[in-house]
């Protein structure tokens, strides 16, 4: 876990609406005589809203706010099951910790690293209990997984030979907290572009106020690498303004002069890039970029000129970027999150998939740069204490140099990268504009909502009907939304004062916002800002707020989309099954104890079931579809939202193991079902919701069968409107 900078809280920085499930954590502890407390944000799914809930130390860990999914939306379990990364902590810290000492473990998690640690040191002999320099402190600042530490720890008998604090690192004092400064430290505290979960400025503290000098560590070093890559789909998640160019409908986003008025964020973005391996040309060898020692205190800032030599023709699109753990001092123990095309010490990036590091991807800006085979490019590459950053540069006509600024003086509306991809994306630009120019037809002057935070779509009305009132809710954009608007609006030949943007909360909307006139018109993506962590029913809060807004509809009001079908298939994912499987024993400690609490797969006690999760379906390593893509249930957004329960039968078109389903919305535009967006698996900007199976089943098609498989399956579905919570069983036969 993140000691000074939790990933929840740096993903709420950036998008402050941004909510994996049910529970955002913002670990803020506070002391009180007697227990520790953590806030957590709690938000519902289908409102919006959230409320902040108290959770004690002396909570049952298993009770997690009421939810068991506070923990089974981390990366914990994902991570437990890297067997490649705990052998090769294993064997660095068997190598390195050869005498008694005091160790460190600086987010410990469930206390692996820690026990190691007192294993190599001899703890758990008879006579070794006391021996006053074998010293082993877990640090984690984040209460549940401390409380579930205990729990591991108590399981293994370890508990009297490891102390556990509940604080940052940061918050550590000698004298206070521990009795002396550590000898040795060991840590993983590291996301995929390394420094995001603040490596430095952790390390920077230690090595000030809680280490000897020259302390013995565990990584020992990581070195960052890159690679030059062509790539029209990492193209396409990043340059709208090139991409939207070949649109039809007449809405410029980002209309010339104002090419970054709506934009992604200049960083680094983790993703499995071995998955588009086909759709990748490399252009360049990989290179070496920073270097981290964990022995010594790093730098807050370092920069870098690395002159870079192309290997084949084409247009840099993107810099893919990996790094490498050297773990031992000697240089023999290494693991590396490498793509599977890169070569690697001792194959350190031959292993298992995992998810809980990628690759990370940073998108050279606009149409990227190009580059002739042998030409030299001229690399600047940036860290700060959280983050690293590049600008390319080249020799181009009349001896200019190219690099491409982002300007933060000007006005930038900040979207995810698969939201620019979907908006510059043609076909599904034409569904919209067909459907809604089909629904304004015959309407004069017309009272149209935008009641999610579909900037197109509001653009998209403004510009199909000038005699339109248009109100956009933008409920996580908000008044950045509505100064997006005023942006772009010249641009785009629309006057804003047929648009405004609600100020009040839309559920206190009044008809004195409509201007005393009803609801014509009714319409939506869906989308909403921060959501892109949520399941994809949680988007079913268009029809919540539709039903929110039934008082203020007309008669013959239009509702767009006009309903959600719910749709799944069977899925071979053994790569993902196996990140989130059970747990037995890890390098020998048993982490059994754990596996409710994280969201397992596989053997849980009744009536204990795992939970629905998102991902990038493309993404997940190994997959194959056994079936055909099959409906599940309707939701009708004609009606108010209503609670829903369908059950429907799978027959499998594929031989092969079935790990789970995938589930998503395709979105019904018109009444006549002529105009659907789909949001399943082959739609890559799109996460899909991925029920996994407990145990893996053999499944055959009909008239193949062969001894032990199944032919086909039943789901049932039913939704909860209340909470939002759709809930997936199914049965084989």
């Amino acid at each position: 876990m993140n000691t000074l900078i939790p990933k929840t809280l740096t993903r709420l920085t950036s998008t402050p609406n941004s909510v994996p499930l049910f529970i955002t954590t913002i670990s803020r502890t506070m002391s009180s005589c007697s227990a520790q407390r953590v806030f957590q944000l709690k938000v519902d799914p289908l409102t919006g809203n959230s409320e902040w809930i108290v959770i004690e130390e002396n909570d049952h860990v298993s009770d997690n706010l009421q939810n068991p999914r506070l923990l089974a939306t981390t990366s914990y379990l994902d991570m437990l099951n890297d067997s490649r990364r705990n052998a090769a902590y294993r064997q660095a810290i068997d190598k390195t910790i050869t005498k008694p000492c005091h160790v460190l473990d600086i987010g410990a998690g469930t206390g692996l690293l820690s026990m190691m640690a007192a294993r190599a040191m001899g703890c758990c002999d008879s006579n070794a209990c006391h021996d006053t320099k074998k010293m082993v402190t877990a640090c984690e600042s984040y209460l549940p997984m401390v409380k579930l530490m205990r729990k591991v720890l108590h399981c293994n008998g370890m508990g009297r030979y490891i102390s556990v604090i509940n604080k940052r690192s940061d918050e550590l004092k000698v004298g206070v907290d521990i009795p002396s400064r550590a000898d040795v430290l060991v840590s993983e505290i590291l996301d995929s572009e390394l420094l995001g979960e603040g490596l430095i400025p952790t390390l920077q503290h230690a090595h000030d106020r809680l280490l000897v000098e020259n302390p013995l560590t565990v990584p020992y070093r990581a070195t960052t690498y890159g690679q030059l890559v062509e790539s029209t789909f990492l193209w396409k998640l990043h340059d709208l303004y090139n991409n939207e160019a070949k649109a039809l409908d007449g809405i410029h986003l980002v209309p010339t002069g104002l090419d970054t008025a709506l934009c992604v964020k200049p960083q680094q973005y983790a993703m499995h890039c071995d998955a588009i391996r086909e759709e990748i040309k490399l252009l360049s060898d990989p290179f070496k970029i920073f270097e981290f020692d964990f022995w010594r205190r790093p730098d807050s800032h370092g920069e870098t000129e690395l002159c870079i030599k192309a290997t084949d023709d084409g247009r840099v699109h993107a810099i893919i970027s990996w790094w490498i753990l050297q773990l031992d001092r000697e240089g023999t123990i290494f693991y590396s999150t490498a793509p599977q095309w890169i070569s690697t010490p001792n194959n350190a990036g031959l292993g298992d998939w995992c998810d809980h590091w990628k690759q990370c991807v940073w998108f050279v800006p606009k149409s990227g740069v190009s580059i002739c085979k042998g030409e030299e490019v001229l690399l600047h590459a940036v860290h700060t204490d959280t983050s690293i950053s590049y600008n390319l540069k080249t020799q181009v006509t009349r001896n200019e140099v190219r690099q491409c600024d982002f300007n933060a003086k000007d006005f930038h509306l900040i979207l995810p990268p698969e939201r620019i991809a979907i908006y510059g994306d043609s076909e599904w630009r034409l569904s919209m504009l067909t459907a809604l120019s089909n629904a304004l037809q015959r309407r004069l002057h017309p009272v149209c909502v935008v009641a999610d935070d579909s900037v197109f779509l509001t653009l998209l009305v403004a510009h199909l009907s000038k005699t339109s009132h248009i109100i956009s809710l933008f409920p996580g954009l908000r008044d950045d939304g509505a100064q997006y608007l005023q942006v772009v609006a010249d641009a785009n030949g629309i006057s804003m004062d047929s648009v405004e943007v609600l100020e009040k909360r839309k559920t206190y909307l009044t008809m004195q916002d409509t201007h005393q006139e009803k609801v014509d018109i009714l319409i939506g993506e869906p989308y909403y800002y921060g959501n892109d962590g949520m399941l994809p029913w949680q988007n079913l809060r268009f029809w919540n707020e539709r039903t929110r807004l039934d008082p203020f509809h007309s008669e013959d009001v239009l509702i767009m989309p006009c309903k959600g079908v719910l749709k799944a298939c069977a899925m071979s994912l053994p790569d993902l099954w196996n990140s989130r499987c059970c747990l037995r024993k890890i390098e020998g400690f048993d982490h059994s104890v754990v596996n409710t609490t994280l969201g397992a797969c596989g053997e849980l006690p009744a009536p204990q079931d795992g939970p629905c999760l998102t991902f990038f379906i493309w993404q997940c390593g190994e997959i194959k579809e056994l079936s055909d893509k099959f409906t599940i249930m309707e939701f009708d957004f004609s009606k108010p939202i209503i609670p829903c329960y369908a059950k429907a039968q799978v027959d499998f078109t594929e031989a092969g193991i079935c790990h789970g389903f995938a589930l998503w919305i395709d979105w019904v535009m018109d009444a006549e079902s002529s105009i659907v967006v789909s949001t399943g698996p082959d739609q890559k900007c799109r996460k899909q919701g991925v029920k996994l199976l407990a145990k893996p089943v053999a499944v055959g098609t009909n008239g193949s069968i062969s001894t032990g498989e199944c032919c086909s399956a039943t789901i049932e579905a039913s939704f909860d409107p209340t909470n939002g919570e759709l809930i997936i069983k199914h049965a084989f036969s």
